[in-house]
């Protein structure tokens, strides 16, 4: 299996250590959907990061379905099984996706020219960002997220929002307003399986 797109890419860096974690064996291709569009076209005619090239030459192109099948191959699953746990989980992860999706637009919002901006989006996605990252806070502040080696998506999903955060948009984003989110996301980048995919090891 070929896993495609950049590590600064809270996308791909979620799908490269969950495949990690799952214990099975990729390549990874450092290509920018920005500054390498011809090469990803050759790749996935999408242009999407991340693209998973599987062993038999099936393309797929989001992170969520990279991951299922990540799970299909390995047929087992990070999440827990018993079944409040198990929905904890998946509502950890979802926030998690939304504060990098957010982190993501408020990244592009700021890099328009000042007359393609619209104020009150910047403000709502700005307040939207803010709100995944005050309950996912929340969640680590009680102990629902954790960074053990035996992680758990909703885990992985927290921590790597944050590190995107602070890795692109940090005026946005103070440590002191959410420190149990900062210190589960920094104990998890401790970890060897974090420190093997690195944001900026490109």
């Amino acid at each position: 299996m070929l896993l495609v797109g950049m590590l600064d890419s809270p996308y791909v860096r979620r799908a490269a250590i969950t495949g990690s974690l799952l214990g099975l064996a990729f390549e990874h291709r450092s290509v920018s959907v920005f500054r390498h569009m011809d090469a990803f076209r050759a790749i996935n005619p999408l242009i999407k990061a991340p693209s998973l090239v599987c062993d038999d030459g099936t393309v797929i192109s989001e992170s969520l379905l990279i991951i299922q099948h990540f799970e299909d191959v390995a047929e087992r699953s990070l999440r827990p099984a018993e079944k409040v746990a198990r929905s904890r989980d998946l509502s950890l992860t979802s926030i998690g996706i939304v504060a990098a999706d957010k982190a993501v637009s408020v990244e592009y919002e700021r890099k328009r020219p000042e007359a393609q901006r619209y104020a009150p989006w910047q403000e709502r996605i700005v307040t939207q960002l803010h709100t995944a990252l005050d309950l996912l806070d929340q969640a680590a502040a009680r102990g629902e997220l954790g960074s053990d080696p035996e992680l758990r998506p909703g885990d992985i999903a927290a921590a790597i929002a944050w590190g995107f955060c602070r890795f692109v948009i940090p005026e946005f984003v103070e440590e002191s307003r959410w420190p149990a989110l900062a210190a589960q996301a920094q104990a998890c980048e401790q970890l060897e399986m974090f420190k093997a995919w690195p944001i900026d090891r490109e």
